[in-house]
């Protein structure tokens, strides 16, 4: 069997390499228009940060051998032609029409089985300036290269990233920690990873990187990129911001076109379209990656993940297919992680936002933990929040999970865990008793992942009236602040916050209300706060108890409040 793979990144050698374990007389041959193939483009930022000191690290396998054409040739038995662009797909004949970027000459590759690993590319959005010396997308090693040797050669005093998402903020960190470049992170949503967390966890995470020196334009539209000689100033609505390098991280676009003049069936999007065995709407042609829509486990929807992790196990299902097998890809649920300085952030699944956006209607809890027995040396506090379907048939439906903490290994395993079982619409029950592995060490007893699920069904049920540290803080702005804060930790936790707004703050420790109730005011709605939530959700149910009902559980509670950056509480 001849086997032709467009694309030598992530999907095009895993596929090809799978298949020739199974099927060693089979031929393969990948092309590839980059000079350089199979590399890890998901560690750029850490190159660029110097964490990875040589560009040559990401192209290696873990035994320290290049990935180039004479390794797959020697080692795989698959032939790799770099510098070759495919231009179009013959499906009669079952030909691929390709161009040799570096002689100019046209050349044809037959096949029996073709795969698409075409990829993406980054937007570049088509503005002003937007072709000055000295502004970069994040696409390949050698735009990595160009990056990271403006850097080390002192050029970049001051640089603007344009795009918040993962890329983006990967990028704002390396240049700032590593590099002590003044550097700005332009966003035209009104958050930092807009889609992925909630609004509370994108204002922690932003108020971390800030403490780190990095700075922040939200709600802000790029209008275009000036100077003389390179890059000298990025306009904004109403200011100017100065840079000498700018990077655009704004998303990418599926590489479709090759499919799309083929008369390959194509989502509205731009992805190629393909069932579970990863097969397009002509039989004899795979397609994987990030060129490739699949199904939303949690929706049922389309959805587009362009991550390396799902290009490599399509890449495996495609090889097995190949081979005669008959493996699936049903889809994913979209987790993610992603490091900020000192902590990381995690998900799986939806956020609020983005459940909101797909049609359904989410309730989330915030549970604020330590990652491991409380009692153990080190422990780390870890914000946790679970997203669940509030009503309709339904109900209790888990639809996402996210978090943050300074210890990013014990996050990714609670996310992890909740990813593993999302697709199989598990109700919010069944993750309160969701069997994590136990040791102090590394969890505790009632584990946060269960504490976070257990909070979320008590919302759910009515249980538990709650607050985010967001409509806290919009209340917490409101000049005439008619509430009340009851403070429910012991008296040295409250005394400063007694002290500092003895107007709206009052504390009665939690153990102490039931005999103290006379003085809880009933003229004002109760905002209660403890350390983490824990305790004013008991004194939630002791005025609920008591008929008293106008009073809402600060979810995350002082944790949170200060997490986020709100110095003026």
């Amino acid at each position: 069997m001849n086997v032709v793979i467009i694309g030598g990144v992530a999907l095009g050698p895993k596929a090809a390499c799978r298949l020739k374990r199974l099927m060693p007389d089979a031929r393969v041959t990948i092309i590839d228009q980059g000079a350089r193939v199979s590399y890890g483009g998901c560690g750029i930022p850490y190159y660029v940060s110097g964490d990875v000191s040589d560009v040559k690290e990401l192209q290696a396998t873990s035994f320290h051998m290049i990935r180039d054409p004479k390794f797959f040739h020697e080692a795989k038995g698959v032939d790799v032609l770099t510098r070759k662009r495919a231009e179009r797909i013959d499906r009669g004949a079952k030909v691929v029409h390709a161009r040799d970027l570096e002689s100019g000459e046209s050349t044809t590759f037959a096949y029996d089985k073709l795969v698409l690993a075409t990829g993406s590319r980054p937007r570049r959005p088509d503005l002003p300036g937007v072709d000055l010396d000295g502004i970069f997308v994040v696409s390949n090693l050698e735009e990595a290269e160009g990056i990271r040797s403006r850097v080390e050669a002192g050029k970049v005093g001051k640089a603007v990233v344009v795009g918040a998402g993962f890329i983006g903020l990967e990028i704002a960190e390396a240049l700032s920690d590593m590099w002590g470049v003044e550097t700005t992170v332009v966003e035209i949503a009104d958050q930092i990873l807009p889609g992925f967390v909630s609004r509370e966890l994108a204002r922690m995470a932003q108020h971390h990187m800030r403490e780190q020196g990095v700075s922040f334009r939200l709600s802000a539209t790029v209008k275009g990129f000036a100077g003389d000689k390179g890059v000298e100033r990025v306009l904004l609505d109403g200011e100017e911001l100065e840079a000498d390098l700018v990077i655009l991280s704004v998303g990418v676009i599926p590489n479709s076109e090759l499919a799309r003049d083929a008369g390959l069936d194509v989502s509205p999007r731009g992805g190629v379209i393909v069932d579970t065995h990863l097969r397009t709407s002509d039989p004899d042609i795979y397609a994987g990656g990030n060129c490739v829509q699949v199904t939303n486990l949690v929706t049922g929807q389309p959805g587009y993940y362009p991550l390396g992790s799902l290009a490599n196990r399509q890449g495996r299902v495609i090889g097995t297919n190949l081979a005669g097998g008959d493996a699936e890809f049903p889809g994913a649920v979209g987790s993610f992680a992603v490091k900020l300085f000192e902590i990381s952030v995690a998900g799986a699944g939806l956020c609020p936002e983005a459940a909101r956006r797909a049609g359904l209607d989410p309730v989330h809890s915030h549970v604020v933990q330590s990652d491991r027995a409380h009692f153990f040396p080190d422990n780390e506090l870890m914000h946790l929040e679970m997203v669940v379907e509030k009503s309709g048939p339904q109900k209790g439906r888990v639809l996402g999970v996210q978090g943050l903490c300074a210890k990013g290994d014990g996050l990714v395993g609670r996310v992890g865990a909740v990813a593993a079982v999302l697709g199989d619409h598990p109700h919010v029950s069944v993750i309160g008793n969701l069997e994590y592995p136990y040791s102090p060490p590394f969890s505790s007893a009632m584990d946060i992942i269960n504490a976070a699920a257990n909070a979320a069904e008590n919302i759910l049920e009515g249980r538990c009236a709650s607050m985010t540290v967001s409509e806290f803080a919009r209340l917490w702005a409101d000049p005439l602040r008619n509430f009340q804060v009851l403070d429910c930790r012991g008296p040295a936790n409250a005394q400063p916050f007694l002290e500092k707004h003895p107007d709206v703050w009052m504390n009665i420790p939690q153990d102490e209300l039931r005999v103290r109730l006379d003085e809880v005011p009933r003229d004002k709605p109760l905002v209660l706060v403890c350390n983490a939530g824990g305790r004013s959700y008991e004194a939630q149910i002791t005025l609920k108890e008591a008929g008293i009902e106008d009073a809402l559980n600060l979810q995350g509670g002082v944790a949170a409040i200060r997490k986020s950056g709100m110095d003026e509480v």
